[in-house]
Parts: C-alpha cells; sequence; structure tokens
C-alpha cells in the first residue's frame, strides 16, 4: 500500500452559506419552499422554521438514507416546536425532475427553490458510500444506491482515454493522463475495489513535490468520479428550468456550486432566463429564444465568509448565484 488510510473526518453536518442563503430566498411564514437537494436537511430545516406551520417546505433527494434521516430530524423539530403537524413533504427523486415531482404532488407552484450541488456530508461521512478518499470503503460514490453504475465500475472497465478525460473534465486534475495510465496498470494486476485502491494508485501517479500540497491529491479524482458516476452537470439546466417554470412572481432560486463547471452552467443558464443571448457571436440573429422570465440578483457569485471556511472546510469552494421572478 502506497499511502496510508487517513483518519476518518468528524461525522458532522452544517449546511453551507446558510445566513446567505436565507437573505436571498427571503422566506416569509404561509410560502411554500422546495429544497431541490435535501440532505441531511439543514437548509430545509432553517426553511421550515421561517414559513412556519402555515406555509410548507418540499424536500428533494435522491437518496432514501438522506431522506429517511432529514425527515426524523425535522419531524423532531416540528415536535419541539409543538406545531401540530409538519409541513415537510419529502420526495425521493433526482433534482433534475422537480417540476415533474411537484406536479405529481398538485403543486403547481413555489415561492422559493434551493439547490446545493454538493455532496451531503452524509454520504462523504458513511465509509459504505465510497465518497470519500480520508475513509477506506468500497468504490461506490452513487447518489442513488439502486443505480447501476459505480465509480468501481467506470474505474475498472473504461478505456484509459476515456478515464483520462473524465479527470480533466470534470475534475480538471491536470496530471489525469498519468493517474488513469497508473489505474489502468493497476487493474491489470487485480481489479480497484475500495477507495483506498484508487488513492493509492493515484498517490502513485502523482509527482512527489506535489504530493503534500494544501489539497490533497486524489480530490479532483473523486469529484470527476463522482460527477461522472451521477451524471451531475447534465441535470443542472433542467432542474433551474423546471424551477423558474414553477415560480410565482417575485419567488427567488439560489443555487450553491462548487465546481467551475457547475457554475458556469448555472450563470449561463440565469442569464438566458434572464433575457440574455446565448448565441456564438458570429451568428448574426439570436436563434436561442432568450426571453426575459428572471431577474439576476447576484452580478457575480457570493462567496462564503473566511469565518465559515474555517469551521467549515467543505463550504471553501461553494459559489452563490440566484434570481428573481419577474412578474
Amino acid at each position: 500500500m502506497d499511502t496510508p488510510n487517513p483518519t476518518p473526518p468528524p461525522a458532522t453536518h452544517l449546511p453551507v452559506m446558510l445566513s446567505e442563503c436565507l437573505e436571498y430566498l427571503a422566506p416569509t411564514p404561509g410560502e411554500t419552499m422546495v429544497d431541490g437537494t435535501l440532505g441531511l436537511g439543514g437548509h430545509s430545516l432553517e426553511l421550515l422554521r421561517k414559513v412556519g406551520p402555515e406555509g410548507r417546505v418540499i424536500g428533494l433527494d435522491r437518496d432514501p438514507e438522506a431522506l429517511r434521516r432529514a425527515g426524523e430530524r425535522i419531524q423532531a423539530a416540528c415536535r419541539e416546536w409543538s406545531w401540530n403537524a409538519c409541513p415537510f413533504l419529502p420526495i425521493r427523486t433526482d433534482f433534475r425532475h422537480v417540476g415533474d415531482a411537484l406536479e405529481q404532488e398538485g403543486i403547481s407552484t413555489a415561492d422559493g427553490f434551493l439547490f446545493d450541488f454538493g455532496v451531503s456530508s452524509m454520504q462523504l461521512d458513511l465509509r459504505e458510500r465510497g465518497f470519500s478518499f480520508r475513509v477506506s470503503g468500497p468504490l461506490d460514490m452513487r447518489m442513488d444506491p439502486e443505480e447501476p453504475t459505480s465509480a468501481a465500475h467506470l474505474i475498472n472497465e473504461l478505456p484509459e482515454a476515456e478515464l483520462a478525460r473524465i479527470l480533466w473534465e470534470y475534475g480538471e486534475e491536470r496530471h489525469s493522463r498519468r493517474i488513469a495510465r497508473r489505474i489502468a496498470e493497476r487493474r491489470v494486476q487485480r481489479p480497484l475495489e475500495t477507495t483506498q485502491d484508487l488513492v493509492d494508485a493515484i498517490w502513485g501517479a502523482y509527482p512527489e513535490k506535489e504530493r503534500h500540497g494544501r489539497i490533497h491529491p486524489a480530490t479532483r479524482t473523486f469529484q470527476a468520479l463522482r460527477i461522472a458516476v451521477n451524471d451531475e452537470l447534465n441535470a443542472l439546466e433542467p432542474a433551474l428550468r423546471a424551477a423558474t417554470d414553477h415560480l410565482s412572481p417575485g419567488g427567488r432560486v439560489v443555487v450553491l456550486s462548487y465546481h467551475s463547471l457547475e457554475d458556469r452552467i448555472v450563470k449561463r443558464t440565469f442569464e438566458h432566463l434572464a433575457g440574455r443571448c446565448q448565441c456564438p457571436p458570429e451568428i448574426p440573429f439570436c436563434t436561442c429564444d432568450a426571453r426575459e422570465t428572471v431577474r439576476i440578483l447576484t452580478r457575480k457569485p457570493v462567496l462564503p465568509t473566511d469565518a465559515e471556511t474555517e469551521s467549515n472546510p467543505r463550504a471553501r469552494s461553494a459559489k452563490l448565484r440566484a434570481v428573481e421572478k419577474v412578474p
């Protein structure tokens, strides 16, 4: 084994940029809020507190364990608040299907939508989910455990060139070819089955002088594989468009992204929804049918404070963007 198995991180759940999310969503009593990425329910819990028992929060997640844990947590909070009923509705689905999920529940519009595109604390902390390079577990990374393709499948089955492309495009890993080559060499001997197997391969591929920098050598590779396994980037634009289609006039959509590719998609989608043409400059007239349906509230992405990144390192790469539905 080339590198030791790191100490597991503490199991904590700190919702990222919570105060900023609440500021831009501006929830008020009686409103309907949708948390498109429920996770352990940190954001949803505070949204529910703001909209009160006369409002409601709908929480979406494709991970059944996240739905169970968040549901128990929020139900307990409602009992603590002495509410007669808990106006929280959990729905198991991919956030790209947020529009269909609402319509199936007979909900035509909502007053606010929140999307936090980061992996949840629970998924990172549970070694059996295989999301973290800091604990050894099965090489999985599926947000929905019932999906057929795991990280182990990609690592052991994809051609070396395709694996390198994923690491470069989704992880912006400059040593993508070296890492893909090392993985290909190792899997000839035996399949890579655990997160530690993958960490060892990455460690061996990395130049020795770069192994002890601020960012662990496995960070970008694990990020890239997670994005590929869960098809995350292709879900962003459909989710944002569905949210704005089901947004009440004056309602808001707030997005937290953690990767430059994610933020780029969010930015371009919001700009198109704000009526800004996205056609290439060489095209003489607009063909993208840009129409103003929202007003952009964040000219530049809002970043977490230094205090938050110190207390919650998982927030360090977060970027917040927000829009408001025009009447």
